[in-house]
């Protein structure tokens, strides 16, 4: 028999489309909601314990408001915001831009009317081109880097390929440039950079861009670079660009490493040498003009001495044409006893041969060796042989002398 059909002897109560309402059935809704509306009356102080309909409903509809106003307060608080140091805040009506907050506390009108995007402008931002590194090592090629040949590899002027690998640092100068004038700055910064350095790179020669050029490529590229970022107003300013690696391909390294040293050696070769020069020069130009002065004292010397000679030998021919005998005895004696002073030789007067003469023997001996004994006796011999010769007209010229005078 089923459950809702007569005969059951009402002895089941669960038939739901009898109309029962016991106990044990399920409540009703009209009750449930008076119910609901007495607790929020009761929480929020109002109507008596009878609580008729119209006084129900008006607290009801207090508590409902109530509740509304503590909402919009906690919606209105979700507002408040804070902008740390290093950090800017932009501000959103709707999606659009209205305004950019500096470091400190702000508010503005809370989701969905307003939002806040904070876009750190102090922190130094990378990206690395013809290579990723693996490490912790950012900014500098690590070890452990992965070559990137489509980025890497180019030409040069001299249709040479080069691989290059550049670290780019960079900034956040303009927020809202960043947010909004382009779609992805890091992206535009990349592309930006590989143009330009491409370009760079294809009007320089593969030596250039290896050895001296270098500084002067990571300039050309990072000047280049920024005018363009700026003309697309990305809002991204370049801090440096490192040239990480250039090289040439693998299968020249070997002989442009010959090339390189070659060049260094040749770079080491000038260096002594200028040092060289640097240390002699000195001493060279010193030692000139050190013979330089000497020869102007040996000049202004010899100048003196043959100007006092010149006038010397002047006075002389005037003494010599006054009196020309006795100028000539004066000068024969005057040579005479230059030529016999440093000699040895003594001369005697034969015819007054009465007189004792005394001769120091023994102070000539002694300034002569041994040796030179025999040597000496062969000069007095030659001397005493002499001698009467050389007197004679010397006595002769004495007499006439005596005779002029008396």
């Amino acid at each position: 028999m089923a459950w809702n059909e007569p005969g059951n002897n009402d002895k089941d109560p669960k038939d739901p489309w009898s109309g029962r309402n016991d106990n044990s059935g399920p409540p009703d809704l009209d009750e449930a909601l008076r119910s609901l509306q007495e607790k929020f009356s009761g929480i929020f102080g109002s109507g008596g314990s009878g609580g008729g309909n119209s006084g129900g409903s008006a607290g009801s509809w207090g508590g409902i408001g109530l509740l509304a106003l503590l909402g919009a307060l906690l919606w209105l608080a979700t507002g408040f915001y804070i902008v740390d140091a290093g950090i800017r805040g932009v501000e959103t009506r709707f999606g659009a831009y209205t305004l950019t907050t500096d470091p400190g506390l702000h508010w503005h009108l809370p989701w969905p009317f307003e939002q806040v995007r904070q876009v750190d402008v102090k922190s130094t931002r990378f990206i690395e081109i013809g290579y990723r590194s693996t490490g912790s090592r950012r900014g500098k090629q690590s070890v452990s880097s992965i070559h990137q040949k489509e980025e890497a590899l180019m030409l040069t002027q001299d249709e040479n390929y080069v691989d290059v690998r550049l670290a780019v640092q960079f900034l956040i100068k303009d927020p809202k440039a960043y947010l909004f004038n382009v779609l992805d700055p890091t992206m535009t910064l990349k592309q930006v950079v590989q143009s330009v350095e491409r370009e760079v790179v294809g009007t320089s020669s593969l030596d250039f861009v290896l050895t001296e050029g270098r500084s002067e490529v990571v300039a050309a590229i990072e000047k280049d670079s920024q005018r363009l970022l700026d003309e697309y107003k990305t809002g991204i300013q370049i801090t440096s660009v490192n040239l990480v690696e250039a090289q040439p391909p693998e299968q020249v390294q070997a002989a442009f490493q010959d090339v390189v040293k070659a060049r260094e050696d040749r770079e080491r070769a000038i260096n002594e040498a200028q040092t060289y020069s640097r240390e002699v020069l000195p001493r060279a130009r010193g030692e000139a003009a050190r013979q330089l002065q000497s020869a102007e004292g040996y000049k202004a010397r010899v100048v003196s001495e043959a100007t006092g000679r010149a006038s010397r030998f002047s006075q002389l021919l005037a003494e010599y044409q006054r009196a020309p005998r006795v100028t000539r005895e004066r000068l024969y004696l005057e040579a005479m006893e230059k030529v016999l002073a440093n000699s040895k030789t003594i001369m005697v007067d034969v015819k007054k041969g009465n007189s004792l003469m005394y001769l120091p023997l023994d102070q000539l001996s002694s300034k002569r060796t041994t040796p030179n004994i025999s040597r000496s006796r062969q000069r007095s011999s030659q001397i005493s042989q002499v001698i009467p010769q050389s007197t004679q007209p010397i006595r002769q010229s004495s007499r006439g002398r005596e005779g002029r005078v008396r």
